[in-house]
């Protein structure tokens, strides 16, 4: 691929689809991956899933922030491009950007419109040319971390894995120990919806991963929290808009 190549990230598809890699951070809970699209050939376009995360973009010479997605989002994709992410937690993106995730929700924004552009600048200076760009993109993300005036939300792993699993929105905000209100307050900050559309997006995660290890639908449905199949395929059209067994097929 000529980027990453030292640092132990993962293959996934590649040949006239590209080539996609991805290898656990060292920022806990994040992802580094890189995406190459071959010279000469243009590529269908391929969904961006809604995960409930932030995403740190190194892309045609320049730092991009994706926000969480409520819906999946088709990115423009040249051939011979080169895209370089870090994926962040859901929740742990906010305290690396420095803004609220609501603020990035079912956005693309330049680094330089959040930060100072002479850093970013900066930045970009070290990134170009650099033979593993991820982890410059882990570095910057660690250092940001350390001087994070306002920290990760401590109950948004709590917050998460509870949405994820089904527990209703009163639920969890009695185990967190706060009013509906103020947990709806602190999931927009930290993951950039409410408590109901995070366990939405992060249930539909869930349920791709069951569906693409071979799982029959009907019991995905059941494993992942839907009342049964149809509100399952229901739900994964509404959020994506392809049924369930075109992602499965498309990897």
């Amino acid at each position: 691929m000529g980027t990453d190549g030292d640092d132990g990230v993962r293959r996934g598809a590649d040949g006239a689809r590209g080539e996609y890699r991805e290898r656990v951070s060292r920022l806990s809970g994040a992802v580094v991956w890189a995406k190459r699209t071959p010279d000469g050939v243009r590529e269908a376009p391929q969904r961006v899933l809604p995960d409930g995360c932030t995403d740190l973009l190194w892309m045609d010479g320049r730092l991009t922030v994706a926000g969480p997605d409520t819906t999946a989002h088709i990115p423009a994709v040249r051939p011979g491009s080169l895209v370089v992410g870090l994926r962040f937690a859901p929740g742990q993106g906010p305290a690396v950007i420095g803004v609220p995730a609501h603020v990035l929700r079912d956005r693309r924004v330049p680094l330089e419109e959040l930060w100072p552009r002479d850093r970013v600048a900066r930045l970009a200076g070290t990134l170009a040319g650099n033979r593993s760009p991820g982890r410059v993109l882990e570095e910057i993300a660690v250092d940001r971390l350390r001087a994070a005036d306002d920290p990760p939300d401590p109950a948004r792993g709590m917050i998460a894995a509870a949405l994820a699993g089904g527990r209703s929105v009163a639920e969890v905000a009695r185990t967190v120990g706060v009013g509906e209100r103020q947990l709806h307050r602190r999931c927009l900050t930290a993951f950039g919806y409410g408590p109901k559309t995070l366990g939405r997006v992060l249930r539909l995660v869930r349920a791709l991963e069951l569906a693409r290890g071979g799982m029959p639908y009907a019991d995905v449905a059941a494993r992942a929290g839907y009342a049964d199949q149809a509100h399952l395929a229901r739900e994964v059209k509404a959020l994506t808009g392809v049924p369930l067994g075109a992602l499965v097929a498309s990897g």
